[in-house]
């Protein structure tokens, strides 16, 4: 009996060892794993210490050169955006900040107290102080407009989406929206005669067959700021209410109407559209010294309007003549100059701002994501900002021309016929060139639009 039992003990002991040796180990090894974790989590969240690094980099002079690091504090500092944009983007990061997904009914309330936070935060540093005080006065002036997006509306369209026509039957396929001031009515009037007239549209015929019709309803809208009339001693608001009550497609907010506060016409415009004209299929944004092809833009935006529906792809989309490896201005003499302690970087991939067309879906889209995405003085730059944070990019057109015709080309009898969109034109050039398409349309009925064989260049740099 005992000997059985000893030989019982022995056979257990052999059995069980290795196990209880292997189940020690996981432990060890589990435990370990769980303490590497934690420390990283520690460092990330501690925004110090050690960092993640990624093994290799882009090798391509377009781009900028990639930093060694996963995430770094300090990566550009002595900039003023760029620190109170790190402060927005570190608020939103699920990495660095677990547990802050806010409910959607307070989502917005919370993004608007981020950002006035993170100014006040990164304001009041001793560095940031003494930086702003070598700041332009342009730049001083536009830092103030940052802390504020809810301006009074002081007049609005008669329409509850632009000018409209009487009788629609369906959505608008085009607002057009058009960046102007108080002063420039003689650009407002041309565009209202011309290409910007409101009401059904037919679109350009191409070589479809006679029965095909293609059209869309179109409406219009100016969009304005305030002028300083200390600065001019002449106060025109009356002159300008006579004229919305006259046109009805005046949009006009009580902040101040300058160049870096183009800026602010785009947020407040997408907010605008969000709440008065969510069903209008497309934008045409742009400036009132643009000449637009209007009837071959609605005959393009159709096409496209089947295409992305098709794709499921239309709360995307955005066109232009798009900018890369844009960087900024660093000439003071420069109305778009930019101090190194403003801005570092280069500027994302964007469309300019002469003129470019987006859906209505994404307008909507980018109200909400530039509530996350602190004012910047470049207005087209700033829509490429958003863009990014969307995981969305312009689509290049040759024919929108924001830098104008390349040589001798707009000299061509059909030349005007082969773009949507030319940027830089008087109103008087404006009325005329109107008048010289619908000359010319039999001549030119044929002539497609612009390709890439006519431009051989779209990487062209920030002006």
């Amino acid at each position: 009996m005992a000997r059985r039992c000893c030989r019982l003990r022995n056979i257990l002991i052999c059995v069980c060892t290795p196990c209880v040796c292997l189940a020690l180990l996981t432990i060890y090894i589990a435990v370990m794993v769980n303490l590497n974790m934690l420390h990283g989590t520690i460092v990330l969240d501690s925004r110090q210490g050690h960092h993640f690094v990624a093994h290799g980099t882009l090798k391509n002079a377009n781009f900028a050169s990639f930093p060694k690091t996963f995430w770094k504090h300090h990566l550009d500092g002595n900039a003023l955006w760029n620190e109170l944009q790190r402060a927005i983007d570190y608020s939103f990061n699920p990495i660095l900040r677990p547990g802050q997904t806010k409910a959607r009914s307070t989502r917005s309330n919370y993004e608007e107290s981020l950002l006035r936070q993170s100014f006040s935060e990164v304001t009041s540093m001793d560095e940031m102080r003494k930086i702003f005080e070598n700041f332009p006065a342009q730049i001083k002036e536009f830092v103030g407009y940052m802390q504020r997006r809810n301006y009074p509306i002081l007049i609005q369209p008669d329409g509850v989406c632009g000018t409209v026509s009487k009788d629609e039957k369906e959505s608008p396929l085009i607002l057009l929206a058009i960046k102007t001031t108080e002063y420039n009515f003689k650009n407002r009037q041309a565009i209202r005669q011309t290409w910007g007239q409101v009401g059904w549209l037919v679109g350009h015929k191409d070589n479809r067959s006679s029965e095909e019709v293609v059209g869309g309803y179109v409406h219009r809208v100016f969009l304005l700021g305030k002028e300083d009339n200390g600065e001019l001693s002449v106060d025109v608001s009356d002159l300008l209410k006579a004229e919305s009550s006259h046109y009805g497609d005046i949009l006009q907010w009580d902040f101040k109407d300058t160049f870096f506060n183009l800026t602010l016409k785009d947020v407040l415009f997408w907010s605008w559209l969000s709440n008065h004209c969510d069903h209008t299929h497309f934008v045409f944004k742009g400036d009132d010294d643009v000449f637009v092809n209007t009837p071959k833009l609605v005959t393009y935006l159709q096409d496209q309007l089947k295409k992305l529906r098709a794709n499921n792809s239309l709360k995307d989309f955005m066109v232009g003549e798009v900018i890369q490896s844009g960087q900024p201005n660093r000439r003071k003499s420069s109305k778009y100059f930019l101090p190194e302690t403003f801005y570092k970087g280069l500027y994302p991939l964007y469309a300019g701002g002469g003129g470019l067309v987006y859906s209505g879906l994404l307008a909507k889209r980018l109200h909400t994501v530039s509530k996350t995405v602190h004012l910047f003085p470049i207005d087209d730059v700033y829509v490429g900002m958003c863009m990014i944070r969307l995981n969305a990019a312009p689509v290049h057109n040759h024919a929108f021309l924001t830098f104008d015709f390349p040589e001798k080309e707009g000299e061509d009898l059909c030349s005007y016929h082969t773009i949507l969109m030319v940027h830089k034109r008087s109103p008087e050039q404006i009325t005329s060139l109107w008048a010289d398409m619908h000359r010319t349309q039999k001549q030119c009925q044929a002539v497609p639009l612009r390709s890439v064989d006519k431009d051989s260049s779209s990487d062209k740099p920030t002006t």
